[in-house]
């Protein structure tokens, strides 16, 4: 027994894992993104946790809402537990496989009973041992590949929080843009109600025409339509929170509104390298591009012959008074050796489908990081522009204003005629609600910028812990798993 346990864990120290060793493709990282040059000596945006970055006391109150109850999230940690256990079923394959088995006593005079034992009455249990010895590597690229699939979906559990943060974020920001926008539509279709009283008296007095009339109260109609829009919109808006934030439509309450909003800092990334190593998709994507890898090893560790120690020890006895004498007492150990012969062709098409996957999961690695390339940029070229069109448009609304208040003026003193107020009170009712766009997608390129660079949003981390002591704690977590 000590003589086929030594020669079994020599077998397992000379041998060797077959199939390639999985290393991380090389990508071009010299390089600083084209909008963030001349910009390294700031801090990266990406360091801060969202609570730093989007300061509204609501929306913090509203995401931790939605990373309690959203069922997104809760199927994405689901399926880490999921994983988690492949992985540990996976580890099992390197301990023997017993298996124990016993009888109670045959009926008397049953016509079935096993011919060896002279008296109806058999007493026996039995233990079966069987360990494969893993030669050829398959067991350690089987748990090697099952414990990248586990990684990767705590990865993506990490890209899903991203999302949802960001989501609920842009959610809001949409909700606050139409609650200024409604702000402003109210208070011109009383500016044009005023202006339609005005003109009706002015047109009962002489002092204009009803076409003058007729325009007046066209605009206020325009703007009774355009509040009766914004309020579906904002109901709907409302709804779409709702539903990220795992509850029925409710009316969601908020905070400070879209012009107190406190923006982020113009801040560039740092290295793409640093992009890598922190954006769930490229990191999900590498750790496929491993499993598939390590399950080539397996694969080809398929087509060699398996050893595997066996042992068989059992008792066994006519009479149970008697069992547990060592004339009762047998075993068997041994060494067994199978391999592939009819199936041979079939193990060799399972290879070949294994490194077809480890190039599907490649190519695929290879364009998310290029796409994660393009969003990075495209988010700070969106900041950089939507911030200088914010204050642009700031600017003609204040031109506007005045304009107006000049037209008005000038109309109820006669010096003008009805066309100018028309005109400057409807291109600062555009004016207006356009900025409020314009001032929510500057919070929505900040928050997309944020999520582009794979920001620090953890799953566990909260804004009392510290999260340097989290990410420790997870890597422990698959360190233990990855040593068995």
């Amino acid at each position: 027994m000590r003589a086929v346990l030594a020669v079994g864990f020599s077998l397992l120290l000379l041998s060797c894992a077959m199939g390639p060793d999985y290393q991380r493709p090389q990508t071009d990282d010299e390089d600083r993104f084209r909008m963030a040059e001349g910009r390294s000596d700031l801090p990266s945006l990406a360091n801060l946790p969202w609570w730093e970055l989007l300061r509204d006391e609501q929306l913090q109150q509203l995401i931790r809402t939605a990373l309690e109850h959203n069922w997104d999230l809760q199927r994405a940690v689901a399926t880490i537990d999921e994983f988690r256990a492949r992985a540990l079923v996976a580890q099992t394959d390197f301990l023997p496989q017993i298996a124990v088995a016993g009888n109670a006593p045959a009926a008397r005079n049953a016509k079935f009973l096993v011919p060896a034992f002279a008296t109806p009455f058999n007493y026996y249990m039995l233990g079966n041992l069987a360990w494969e010895m893993d030669v050829w590597g398959r067991i350690r690229r089987s748990t090697e590949a099952a414990r990248a699939d586990m990684l990767s979906k705590e990865e993506n559990r990490r890209g899903v929080t991203i999302q949802l943060v960001s989501a609920v974020a842009e959610a809001y920001f949409n909700l606050l843009q139409f609650d200024l926008q409604l702000d402003i539509a109210e208070r011109t279709l009383r500016s044009w109600e005023e202006s339609v009283r005005i003109a009706q008296a002015r047109l009962r007095q002489g002092m204009t025409s009803k076409l003058d009339a007729d325009q007046f109260e066209a605009e206020r109609a325009n703007a009774a339509a355009r509040m009766a829009e914004l309020q579906r919109q904002m109901v709907q808006a409302e709804n779409q929170l709702s539903v990220l934030l795992g509850r029925r439509p409710f009316a969601v309450a908020r905070g400070r509104s879209l012009d107190e909003q406190i923006l982020a800092p113009d801040v560039p990334p740092g290295l793409p390298s640093e992009l890598l190593q922190r954006r769930p998709d490229v990191l999900v994507a590498e750790r496929q591009l491993a499993a598939v890898t390590a399950r080539i090893g397996a694969a080809k560790a398929e087509r060699f012959p398996k050893i595997t120690l066996t042992g068989l020890a059992g008792l066994a006895n006519p009479a149970l008074s008697t069992i547990l004498t060592d004339s009762s007492s047998f075993g068997i150990f041994g060494a067994g050796l199978a391999a592939p012969l009819l199936n041979a062709q079939v193990l060799g098409f399972q290879q070949e489908a294994a490194e077809a996957q480890s190039k599907e999961a490649f190519a695929q690695y290879q364009q998310t990081v290029l796409t994660a390339f393009r969003e990075v940029e495209d988010s700070l070229i969106a900041v950089r522009t939507v911030r200088i069109q914010s204050e642009s448009q700031q600017q003609q609304v204040t031109a506007l204003q005045s304009a107006l208040k000049l037209a008005e003026l000038r109309y109820k003193g006669g010096l003008s005629n009805y066309l100018d107020v028309l005109v400057a009170r409807r291109n600062l009712f555009e004016a207006e609600l356009a900025w409020t766009g314009t001032r929510r997608l500057l919070l929505a390129s900040i928050v997309q910028l944020y999520r582009a660079l794979g920001g620090g949003w953890s799953p566990d981390v909260q804004p009392a812990e510290d999260s340097s002591k989290e990410r420790d704690h997870g890597e422990a977590r698959a360190h233990s798993i990855s040593n068995p």
